[in-house]
């Protein structure tokens, strides 16, 4: 968890199949805590082939079964359903707009939100930003993406910057644009 903190959350991400990485991680957070997702990341990295937007598409009933029975990761059928439908949608928006990070980045005009948070009982759990994001990424075929997952997503991909003023994190986070 620390080193999570310490070396990429809230740092800017352009790079998609991370952005990809993330997508799929918030999702199957959904209820759950931070915690367990990230102690099991390596294992979502090996079951969904690292996070392989083109291979993941093409899993089939064979696959999913796989990943139902895989002890080192989440097992919600849903989730796992729902993540082979979102790199069908993600594949989409890379071929609308040239990479996905050209389209989810525009949901804070390219560059990301310096917020300036006192304290963690005053940062939100979704803006009318992360609104607009999981209408429009629901409206193109994705689950999974409520208002509160896509503020994570936005935290963790450095769209915003909600490490708190006193935090060591959060002047150098605000210097990497």
């Amino acid at each position: 968890m620390i080193a999570y903190h310490d070396e990429e959350w809230g740092v800017p991400l352009h790079d998609d199949r991370k952005l990809f990485e993330f997508l799929v991680l918030d999702a199957f957070q959904a209820g759950l805590s931070w915690r367990t997702i990230l102690h099991k990341r390596e294992n979502f990295r090996l079951a969904f082939d690292a996070f392989d937007a083109q291979l993941i598409a093409r899993y089939k009933k064979r696959k999913i079964g796989q990943l139902l029975e895989n002890a080192g990761i989440v097992r919600n059928r849903m989730k796992i359903e729902a993540t082979v439908g979102n790199a069908k949608a993600f594949l989409r928006v890379q071929s609308e707009y040239g990479s996905f990070d050209s389209y989810i980045w525009q949901f804070v005009g390219g560059q990301p939100k310096q917020n300036r948070w006192r304290s963690l009982k005053r940062l939100p759990a979704s803006t009318p930003d992360s609104d607009r994001m999981s209408k429009d990424l629901k409206e193109r075929g994705f689950k999974f993406v409520g208002t509160t997952i896509c503020y994570a997503f936005m935290q963790a991909a450095g769209m915003v910057n909600d490490h708190l003023v006193k935090c060591f994190r959060y002047e150098e986070v605000r210097a990497v644009r």
